[in-house]
């Protein structure tokens, strides 16, 4: 064989080791990403328009998403992620929030990830429209389970959409429907929860959900009315409904009947939960994302309030409460019993109190200038950011003081698109091996679940001190247990300092310009691994 073929022989094995070395679903095998966009997966009433004298009635809106596949994918039958934006259930952004659209940076950067991956993503526009300024808290909170309740309806619309399409049509996006996670964003968050956990009108049917109609309490949500949970079938207003409904409106058009509407995994980054009585054993696992003193939706339990107003609406449950609730029902046992090794998973550990499948996002806050001296500004989305040329000097109705980026930099100063994709990053590298196990993928997860012993510091003779610290931390082992890597990780699991190779009793960690703070301090040894707690200050 002359060197010609043997150096082409060389570099195609080489080619196809590197090829099997990637993972599927784990990591990124494709470079490009298809979107296919505008396609219409049902057709439903919003009632957006109904106080519009031109219009004055619910009428029927094209349901529409933009789906993306991986380019030049030869697989038939991909796992499908169903992603819902935030907006708080309400047209963005004309009512002063800049996310809210298909558009949005933070979907579009964790659609296309997913993609890259061998995933489907079909990211889906819902019916709008609640009253926030309504004049009672009753009000608030009927229009606001309505718009929550469109919106459950609307994802199992869409997931009815894929199977119909793979048993009476071609399975154009070439979709898996054993195997699909509904992912929701902030608002989205909510209603991924309630599409998770509702599964009979009876949950609904609670006392903060109903409503004085001449000193008779009502449900305020009603299939007759409404359409059933799945919207499978008509809803109409009744006779003796008071504007600005008009009697004998049609409120609900079934879509896609005779598919169900299951799915198997269901993440949340933001989001609540109506009841916590919603959730049972029969509920798929979860996955939740959120900022622990996020003051819009409660990271335990807590009273909506109206960003604008302050007005309250209902009390709910934030990913917390669901998380410590779906582990004592054992719902995430798919993946709760791995020994997770990563950086991500020994981030979240620190502060879920032992919810595999809860990440909080440990987050600053500031002070708020226009309410001194005690006042803050808590942030609720990290992983948001936006082109700030593009939101200046542009208004929404509610406010003609401010622009859309003043507002938006009020509620996130930190925004970046560096920030926005480090905790991209952390929500990837702790979704992406549950997910295939919750999805049964079927990936080599080996390189996320431990081969080595969670150590103790007694067992290696371990101190660190000063801790807490303000400069220089001194790390000592046992003469029989030497340190042979030493790495420095923030909460978010993004990785900071790494000294490998060390094999030494003895180390001197210096903080480098690091943020006053919490941090992980890995080690590793040869008997096992052990993560410590440091705080800066």
């Amino acid at each position: 064989m002359n060197l010609r073929n043997c150096l082409l022989l060389f570099f195609a094995f080489t080619i196809s080791f590197q090829l099997s070395a990637q993972e599927r679903y784990l990591d990124e095998l494709f470079t490009d990403v298809t979107v296919t966009s505008n396609v219409v997966y049902g057709v439903n009433a919003t009632i957006l328009l109904i106080s519009d004298p031109n219009v004055g009635e619910a009428i029927p809106q094209p349901l529409i998403m933009n789906v993306y596949e991986p380019t030049g994918d030869t697989e038939t039958e991909r796992p499908l992620v169903i992603y819902l934006h935030t907006g708080n259930f309400l047209p963005q952004p004309a009512f002063c929030s800049i996310g809210g659209q298909l558009i949005d940076d933070v979907l579009v950067e964790i659609s296309t990830r997913l993609a890259k991956r061998g995933y489907v993503v079909a990211t889906i526009d819902y019916r709008l429209g609640w009253n926030p300024v309504a004049s009672t808290q009753s009000e608030r909170t009927l229009t606001l389970i309505n718009a929550a309740y469109r919106g459950v309806q609307d994802i199992r619309t869409c997931i009815r959409y894929f199977k119909k399409d793979v048993v009476e049509g071609t399975n154009q996006f070439g979709v898996d429907t054993s195997r699909i996670t509904v992912w929701g964003q902030g608002t989205g968050g909510y209603a991924s929860l309630a599409a998770a956990t509702i599964d009979q009108y009876e949950d609904i049917v609670l006392p903060k959900f109903t409503f004085d109609f001449m000193g008779i309490p009502v449900p305020m949500v009603i299939p007759a009315v409404n359409g059933d949970i799945y919207g499978t079938s008509v809803g109409i207003v009744p006779a003796g409904t008071p504007p600005p409904f008009t009697v004998g409106d049609t409120l609900c058009y079934p879509n896609h009947v005779g598919y169900n509407s299951d799915f198997q995994l269901c993440v949340n980054m933001g989001g609540a939960l109506g009841d916590i009585s919603w959730l049972d054993a029969s509920d798929p696992p979860m996955i939740s994302f959120h900022v622990p003193n996020d003051s819009l939706a409660p990271y335990t339990e807590g009273i909506l309030i109206v960003p604008t107003t302050g007005d309250l609406v209902v009390e709910v449950q934030g990913s917390y409460v669901i998380q410590q609730e779906v582990k004592a029902l054992g719902n995430n046992a798919v993946f709760a019993g791995q020994d997770w090794n990563d950086e991500y998973t020994a981030a979240a550990n620190l502060v879920n109190d032992g919810a595999d499948g809860l990440f909080p996002f440990v987050y600053p806050v500031f002070p708020d200038p226009t309410n001194p001296p005690n006042g803050v500004i808590t942030v609720s989305a990290p992983w948001e950011w936006w082109d700030q040329a593009a939101y200046t000097d542009v208004y929404c109705l509610l406010n003609q003081d401010f622009d859309l980026n003043t507002i938006g930099l009020a509620g996130n100063p930190l925004m970046s698109e560096t920030q926005g994709m480090a905790y991209v990053d952390s929500i990837m590298g702790y979704f992406l091996p549950r997910a295939c196990l919750a999805l049964d993928l079927g990936c080599d997860i080996s390189a996320f679940v431990s081969t080595q012993e969670v150590l103790t510091a007694a067992q290696v003779n371990l101190e660190m001190r000063p801790n807490p610290a303000t400069q220089e931390v001194y790390l000592e082992s046992g003469q029989d247990s030497p340190m042979l890597d030493v790495m420095v990780y923030d909460l978010s699991g993004r990785l900071l300092q790494s000294h490998m190779n060390q094999h030494t009793n003895e180390f001197i960690l210096d903080r480098n310009n690091l943020p006053t703070g919490m941090y992980l301090v890995k080690i590793r040894f040869e008997k096992g691994m052990i993560t410590q707690k440091l705080i800066y200050k």
